[in-house]
């Protein structure tokens, strides 16, 4: 089963493909961390994400395809979720194409619904462990008592994202809306959208996502 996750900065993404990934053994494939990965690889992709990133710029389309038809041609696992990719109309057009070359079909496209302002509040008390990337939060998640993660089980150092604070968030938020917002008609007009209430608990998320997939 082959789906992807939509939705804005702190929806829970992450989160929600690391469960799918325990309980299906599906693989998820995020644009920034297949592009980190590329950049260490040392292969002449990567030295070309590489130099793209160290001048500052951004990567191109084609080589973000690139870099998931890769994976595609790996371990399938119990299937991909797209987390970060597409964002764009063309992006999805291009995946739709790539996925019918290698005999594949979009399963699901799970749309995690949020409101801006409990999103704000959620994602500025959030932090992760500096070992294994767990994230915690304030609210509803806090840091363990004794300083180790609950995931990786070591003592370590919790952090925020310089950009997790309000105005940038903001700005996230707004370019999401701007860019992405449209994959949302344009999967809905193809029967493949599925919405789900990104601000629940996590544990009722994840019933949620396995609802949409196994109804």
């Amino acid at each position: 089963m082959n789906i992807i996750l939509l939705g804005p900065p702190g929806a829970g993404k992450g989160t929600q493909a690391r469960k799918l990934e325990d309980e299906r053994g599906m693989i998820q494939l995020s644009t920034g961390d297949m592009l980190r990965e590329a950049k260490a690889s040392g292969t002449e992709m990567g030295q070309k994400v590489a130099a793209i990133m160290d001048a500052g710029e951004l990567v191109t389309d084609e080589i973000v395809i690139g870099l998931i038809e890769e994976k595609l041609e790996g371990d399938h696992g119990g299937g991909f979720i797209f987390d970060g990719f597409p964002r764009t109309l063309p992006q999805a057009d291009a995946l739709g194409a790539l996925l019918a070359k290698h005999g594949a079909t979009l399963d699901a496209v799970i749309e995690m619904q949020v409101d801006d302002d409990a999103l704000v509040a959620r994602i500025t008390a959030r932090s992760t462990c500096g070992n294994c990337g767990e994230v915690y939060n304030d609210l509803s998640k806090p840091i363990p008592t004794d300083g180790k993660c609950s995931n990786c089980g070591q003592a370590a150092e919790f952090k925020r994202r310089a950009d997790d604070n309000e105005e940038s968030l903001r700005t996230r938020l707004m370019e999401y809306y701007k860019k992405t917002s449209p994959l949302i008609g344009y999967y809905y007009a193809k029967g493949d959208l599925k919405s789900v209430d990104g601000l629940a608990e996590i544990d009722e998320v994840a019933g949620s996502i396995a609802t949409a997939l196994d109804g």
